[in-house]
């Protein structure tokens, strides 16, 4: 078997297999006969067929079965052979006839091969990066948060503001059944909040679902409607079950041992340091996956090279499981053409800079990982020996293992941004950053 390559440009070329009969020919033999032993024919003892009827009935399509594995193999050796980087699959030329009993059979692949560039990070213009203010609103919210989430119910017998009202909403027509909770304060309206005021426990009321909510999403959610019915519906029964007062939490030392483990707190001025260095740490990694997604963009719009556009447009009507057309195939290029730049860009970043990811570090990113989430739980200095084991627990799934591969590559591809990009810090507000991070563009 003879493989050779034949450039079109500096992003195509044919590959060329020329197989001969001498090739195959053993391997198509000791097929039939292994045929030969298992075949149940009428009229011969399992194993007794004569072996011109079995090359009859089966030679040629063992024959070709056989030649595709063969040229399959051939190309596969080229490739690595050669280290010839090619995007997606190599693509069979059509040929009108092939005459598989020739002696000599030639075969020609288009592939696509990947550019030739490199990556600079020397940028001119600095990129901006965000830090989120902590500031005292923010730490006070999230004290009074965790008071109310830690407080004690106690039950009343009149609505008020303020007060938790529980209760169920039904309509038989909309199959409408649900139990839900809300504030007095979510309700839309004057009359809407009299008449829910004025409502003693037991008794229920028919309530027009127009205008019943300040959010309008709230209907759906306090009714459980799906998209097809919360236009429908007009009226809705509530029955009102409890009235409740939820009295926040003394700021207190079993409070804060609690939240962060036995007399890692002790003040209240020592709990507002440590939600403060909390969120600021959290704040770090969205902060961090925005100035990532900000400097993808930047790499993909000035990082200069060609694609063999063509031949992927062509190999991508084939690669799925449904055939595409060639409009179809267009629009999917356009749409993972950025993606494919950034892929060939990081696999160009992490060459340059040798940057490698062993078993070692990601069984210790692993326990990072699994150490930040247990301080959540107020569990600040866990076990060595319990680390180990729900590591490797966690690392026995493959799907978990990539995806700690992948945030352990994000960290890496960071600092490494952040050691050699110029950057411009600009410090906002938590709400002005959701509100940059999510922007439609």
């Amino acid at each position: 078997m003879k493989v050779s390559k034949k450039d079109i440009d500096k992003l195509n070329s044919v590959l060329s297999v020329e197989i001969q009969k001498k090739d195959y020919e053993s391997n198509v033999d000791k097929v039939l006969k292994d045929y030969r032993k298992r075949a149940n024919i009428p009229g011969f003892r399992k194993g007794h067929t004569p072996i011109g009827l079995i090359k009859k009935q089966y030679g040629m399509s063992v024959k070709v079965d056989e030649i595709n594995k063969l040229m399959q193999k051939g190309l596969s050796d080229y490739l690595n052979t050669e280290k010839l980087a090619i995007l997606g699959n190599p693509i069979p030329v059509e040929k009108n006839e092939i005459d598989w009993n020739s002696d000599v059979l030639a075969f020609d692949f288009e592939i696509g091969l990947s550019p030739e560039f490199d990556v600079n990070l020397k940028n001119k213009k600095a990129i901006p990066s965000y830090e989120i203010d902590v500031d005292k609103k923010m730490i006070d919210d999230q004290i009074k948060n965790i008071q109310n989430q830690y407080g004690k119910l106690v039950s009343r017998d009149k609505v008020e503001d303020g007060f938790e009202i529980n209760g169920t909403f039904s309509n038989v027509e909309f199959e409408v059944e649900n139990k839900s909770n809300f504030k007095l304060e979510n309700i839309k309206g004057k009359s809407n909040k009299e008449i829910l005021s004025n409502l003693k426990l037991g008794e229920s009321i028919d309530l027009k679902t127009k205008g019943l909510f300040k959010n309008e999403s709230d209907l759906s959610f306090h009714l459980k409607l799906n998209e097809e019915n919360k236009d429908k519906i007009k009226t809705v029964n509530f029955s009102l079950n409890e009235i409740n007062e939820r009295q926040p939490a003394d700021l207190d030392q079993e409070l804060f041992d609690k939240l962060f483990g036995k007399d890692s707190v002790k003040t209240v001025t020592e709990l507002k340091k440590k939600l403060k260095s909390d969120a600021e740490s959290n704040f770090v990694n969205q902060t961090d996956q925005k100035l990532l997604n900000d400097v993808t963009e930047y790499l993909i719009e000035n990082t200069k090279f060609n694609l063999p556009d063509e031949f992927l447009k062509k190999w991508m009507q084939t690669a799925g499981e449904k055939k595409l057309s060639v409009v179809e195939a267009e629009s999917e290029y356009e749409k993972s053409e950025k993606g494919l730049r950034y892929q060939l860009i990081e696999a160009k970043l992490i060459e340059q800079n040798d940057i490698k990811i062993d078993p070692s570090q990601i069984k210790n990113f692993a326990k990072e990982l699994i150490k930040s989430q247990m301080k959540q739980y107020g569990q600040n200095n866990p076990d060595e020996k319990e680390l180990e084991s729900i590591s490797q627990r966690i690392l026995s799934n493959k799907e978990e293992v990539k995806r700690i591969s992948d945030q352990l590559l994000s960290k890496k591809l960071i600092e490494l941004f952040k050691s050699n990009l110029k950057f411009k810090n600009n410090k906002v507000t938590y709400d002005k950053f959701i509100e940059m991070a999510y922007a439609k563009k």
